[in-house]
């Protein structure tokens, strides 16, 4: 009180003073906190692709309606869409410069017309055709032109997936305009004829790279950057990566845990037997009741034999199968048919709006017929919107088991009588269903069974002093040294290093993607070499959605751009240098030899390897051998190779004959031939030479 008297005696220019400093810090505070919003900058864009702005907004937009429900991993879609847009700015940005577009007449037919863009030939399948279900496209087509939606999110995401066709479309324009470029000149074509039909047949033999001992190998630096820099291709990096050191806490369900667990379910089956509905009770406590009759061999081993001697009505259990306790009831068993005879008349219904409309019709229908207004063969004459079926009175001919849907299939197969009138929905729409006939052939038994289950899972408890545990040991851990000594001082952990990992990554190693492995990244992004993280950071199974993992992590090292050092790379390609070393090694031991003298010394077989050609790198028995196959293309018969350090060890072979290749009768086909592999790969490719082209600023990190 004695502060505001103050301001108000002193006057108001104090009040205003005291604002702009408040104003002022939060400015301030802004402008050094890395964080996504700047007071003075304005909100950074998620992205630049040559010079273009990808608006955060508008990517979370785009995201909520393409993936609005969507179970998915949430950084693989946000990934995706990532790669959409930034090849999206990419297309559009070169078809602008060669005058290529999109009409009016073009898209409509891409969405719409016969032959449409794989963007709806992807989403728009009939689950039971497998076919592009053009019925629900022309639905689509005519809301968008009334304006009347039965979803009232088909406006957006059309909007959103207008743009998808458009690019695709650009996509395949570019792509077509460079295949067509494709030109195979006649020595080519020559060169390449003669890969692939010039066979030799070699006899050789292989010193495995195991003949000389590890300990006997020394390795230089030297060593492994000449390794590196003959693979720049493999280990140079465009951006900045980093790579931690984690152990996991895994979490297990306790033997206490589990006998809670059976106790349980113990108890529940107890409070079934004096159940009088098997269905209310199944579904209050999380079971399920098939409705489908199944026999002995469709049933798990752990219950089959078990469940033909029982009673109907007996419940077995509780019994463990797959780490579940499961309690399962005989409802009821019956002789089931080996094909029905069945008629329906179809009301096709895609909106739920639809589906009760239908519903409605063929309750009058049914009514219809069964008190004598109507017949069934008037009713199918004049609603069934199945034309195949209507053009025989609604006769679906005989089915055998599991040939119709499984609504339709379990209502003829074990519900219904021959002669009544039944209705069922499945994904067609409504149908009016009439049994004909039922045919038994190996009068085989069904059992209608209902399950009750329980999965043995950790309990909270154990949970709770698993991480109890894993926030000790971080807390004795004062950096990466420390913790790896510790893990090497306890046998049940176990210390794991991740791939190289980028700013905008979303997978750690075997801890896989999700929330829990961003926050790690970065956290990493964030850290020092040598430092410990001071967060525990939490997996949950995906199914069943406890805590199974608890992880402690640490910055083990970070790599710049280009070539990495020689420490980076150590523990990936250690064994691949001693390898190379040992080869050069074996090499020398052997040079000038004769390949039955080396057999000899070395005590290996002398093999042979039939119908070799240079246009695959494959040999039999040995496997990704390019080296020896270029070497033995070169020579002629009789002629002798040095020693070839390969993949899986070092050989030497002799060319025992080499066939003539065959003569070229048509050059314009073989041209068509060696260019189609070329061809189906330039779509990949042309967007890959587009990208590395580009200059992409990727903010993701900023907000993800």
């Amino acid at each position: 009180m004695a502060l505001i008297g103050k301001i108000r005696k002193q006057g108001s220019w104090i009040l205003i003073v005291l604002i702009g400093l408040g104003l002022g810090g939060f400015i301030i505070q802004d402008m050094f906190s890395g964080g996504p919003s700047s007071a003075l900058g304005g909100q950074p864009p998620l992205g630049k692709i040559n010079g273009e702005k990808l608006d955060i907004n508008e990517f979370n937009r785009t995201e909520s309606i393409l993936y609005s429900g969507s179970s998915g991993d949430l950084y693989s879609r946000r990934n995706s869409l990532w790669n959409y847009y930034v090849e999206k700015a990419l297309v559009e940005e070169e078809a602008d410069a060669l005058g290529l577009g999109v009409g009016k007449t073009e898209l409509n037919d891409l969405q719409f017309g016969p032959q449409p863009s794989p963007v709806i030939a992807q989403r728009f399948v009939d689950p039971n055709t497998g076919q592009i279900n053009f019925q629900q496209l022309s639905q689509i087509r005519s809301q968008l032109q009334s304006g009347q939606f039965t979803d009232p999110n088909l406006r957006a995401y059309w909007g959103v997936q207008e743009k998808e066709i458009v690019k695709e479309r650009l996509q395949g324009k570019l792509t077509a305009m460079v295949t067509k470029g494709l030109y195979t000149p006649k020595w080519m074509a020559e060169m390449g004829h003669t890969a692939q039909t010039q066979a030799f047949n070699v006899e050789l033999v292989r010193i495995p790279f195991d003949e000389i001992d590890n300990g006997e190998v020394s390795l230089s630096d030297a060593d492994f950057k000449a390794y590196m820099d003959e693979r720049p291709g493999v280990y140079e990096r465009d951006e900045e990566t980093r790579r931690v050191n984690y152990v996991a806490f895994n979490v297990r369900a306790t033997g206490q845990d589990s006998a809670d667990i059976r106790k349980e379910l113990t108890d529940l089956i107890g409070e079934w037997k004096k159940s009088d509905n098997d269905t209310t009770f199944v579904q209050r406590n999380q079971g399920t009741m098939n409705s489908a009759y199944l026999t002995p061999d469709q049933l798990s081993p752990v219950i089959a034999d078990t469940l033909g001697t029982l009673p109907t009505g007996t419940i077995y259990g509780p019994y463990m199968e797959s780490g579940t306790y499961k309690a399962v009831k005989l409802v009821d068993r019956k002789v089931i048919p080996d094909s029905v005879q069945s008629r329906h008349i179809l009301l096709r219904a895609q909106t739920q709006q639809a589906m009760v409309e239908a519903m409605t019709r063929i309750d009058s229908i049914k009514t219809a017929i069964e008190e004598g207004g109507a017949t069934w063969e008037e009713m199918n004459q004049k609603y069934n919107q199945d034309v195949a079926a209507q053009a025989k009175g609604g006769d679906l001919g005989y089915a055998g088991p599991n040939m119709m849907v499984k609504p339709f299939n379990d209502l003829i197969f074990y519900d219904a009588e021959v002669g009544e009138l039944n209705t069922v929905i499945t994904q067609f729409g409504v149908h009016l269903v009439e049994v004909l006939d039922f045919k038994y052939i190996e009068n085989q038994e069904g059992m209608r069974l209902a399950f009750l289950s329980r999965n043995i899972v950790p309990s909270e408890t154990t949970q709770s002093d698993r991480y109890d545990e894993a926030l000790t040991f971080l807390s004795e851990q004062p950096d990466l040294a420390a913790m790896t000594q510790a893990v090497a001082d306890r046998p049940d952990l176990t210390l794991e290093t991740s791939s190289p990992l980028e700013a905008n990554g979303f997978v750690v190693g075997s801890l896989g993607t999700g929330q829990a492995s961003r926050d790690l990244i970065r956290w990493a992004f964030s850290a020092k070499t040598g430092q410990i993280s001071s967060e525990i950071y939490i997996y949950s199974d995906p199914q069943l959605y406890y805590d199974n993992k608890y992880v402690v992590a640490g910055l083990k090292s970070i790599q710049k751009p280009g070539m990495p050092s020689v420490e980076e790379v150590r523990a990936d390609i250690e064994q691949l240098v001693t390898n190379r070393k040992k080869g050069e090694m074996i090499a020398g031991q052997i040079a000038g030899k004769d390949i039955n003298a080396i057999a000899s010394e070395y005590d290996v077989p002398v093999d042979t390897a039939e119908n070799l050609t240079f246009s695959t790198s494959f040999v039999p028995n040995l496997g990704n051998e390019p080296k020896l196959l270029g070497a033995l293309a070169n020579l002629e018969q009789g002629q002798t190779t040095g020693p070839i350090v390969g993949n899986s060890g070092v050989f030497v072979a002799r060319v025992l004959d080499k066939t003539v290749p065959s003569a070229i009768t048509n050059y314009a086909t073989l041209r068509r031939q060696l260019s189609s592999t070329v061809r189906s790969q330039i779509g990949g490719q042309l967007m890959q030479a587009m990208r590395s082209d580009a200059k992409i600023q990727d903010n993701r990190s900023t907000y993800y």
